[in-house]
Formats: structure tokens, C-alpha cells, sequence
């Protein structure tokens, strides 16, 4: 592991831990996967299932970002990441394995930057298929609070076009 990259993801995140190793070490693999530095665009696809400290490391190592459109977010809770090329179609999944007994701290962080991949991570294919690439939607105006938003997601309430935030469900317990 190259000293620099990870004093530049620690610098990147706030604080060094387990978790960031952890992202790092998932976004290293798949620049080794998928032959690729940084991802530039969309060639590259991250749907994390975490929204913990590992989510930085793949930001700042592989550059997948919400604003590109290419780092998702799919709550499952579970310290997962899913990875796809769309340039060849190529995916894999990585989970986090059980944190080794007795490892805590820097002693950690090493064990997850340096071990086996195997020892680290369950390696499988991803559960989810590859995401639609990003595109632009048009910008309603909600009829409440005037604001805009896309229109996926908007709302119709009391024959309204309200966004999320004025939107109240209605539901009878089911």
C-alpha cells in the first residue's frame, strides 16, 4: 500500500479508521479489476450499501461521486460495495468479512490494506444490475412551497404537484 495514497484518503476523509481502509482497499481492487485509475465519467459505477466512512475512500481513490451520477446509494446497512465497468460489463461484489479478532486500530487498518483480498472481503457478483446512466429530468415547481424539483420526484397531492418535503403520505395503517 502506497503511504501517500492513504495519508491523501485519510486527509480527504478527516480521520483514518478501519472503515476508510476498508472503502480504500475496495476501490483499489477495482481499479485492479477494471484497469482503470480514476473513473472520469460513468465508465465506472459504485453502488455502496453503506453510508459509512468506506464511501470516502472510494470517492477519493476511484473518483465515483453523486454528482457524476456514478456512486449510488443503496441502504442496505451492509459494509458493501458493488462495482461495474460499463465500458466491457465486467462486476463483482465485496463484502466485508468479520473484523479479525484482536485487530484494533492501526493494527487493523493494516490488516485491511495489506491481507489477502479473500481474508478482507467475501468477493461474489452483485445482487443488483448495473444502474441507467445519469440523465437529465425536467425541474417542476411545487405548488406549496415554490421550490423545484426533478420530476421524479414530485409528488401529486389534493390535485397538487408538491415536492417531497410538503408531500404528506396517505396510508390507512397498511
Amino acid at each position: 500500500m502506497d503511504q501517500k495514497i492513504w495519508q491523501d484518503a485519510v486527509d480527504f476523509h478527516g480521520h483514518e479508521c478501519g472503515g476508510l481502509a476498508l472503502g480504500v482497499r475496495a476501490a483499489m481492487e477495482a481499479q485492479k479489476r477494471f484497469d482503470i485509475e480514476r473513473s472520469h465519467d460513468e465508465e465506472v459505477v459504485c453502488v455502496t450499501e453503506n453510508d459509512a466512512c468506506g464511501v470516502d475512500g472510494i470517492q477519493y481513490i476511484l473518483g465515483c461521486t453523486l454528482g457524476k451520477g456514478n456512486l449510488i446509494y443503496h441502504g442496505t446497512g451492509k459494509f458493501a460495495f458493488n462495482f461495474f465497468d460499463r465500458r466491457t460489463g465486467d462486476a463483482f461484489r465485496l463484502m466485508a468479512r468479520d473484523k479479525k479478532e484482536g485487530l484494533y486500530g492501526r493494527e487493523y487498518i493494516d490488516f485491511v490494506l495489506s491481507a489477502p483480498l479473500e481474508e478482507v472481503f467475501d468477493v461474489s457478483k452483485p445482487r443488483i444490475d448495473v444502474p441507467a446512466k445519469a440523465k437529465s429530468l425536467k425541474s417542476l415547481k411545487c405548488d406549496v412551497c415554490g421550490e423545484k424539483a426533478p420530476e421524479n420526484k414530485m409528488r401529486f397531492m389534493d390535485g397538487k404537484v408538491v415536492c417531497l418535503d410538503c408531500y404528506t403520505d396517505y396510508n390507512r395503517g397498511w
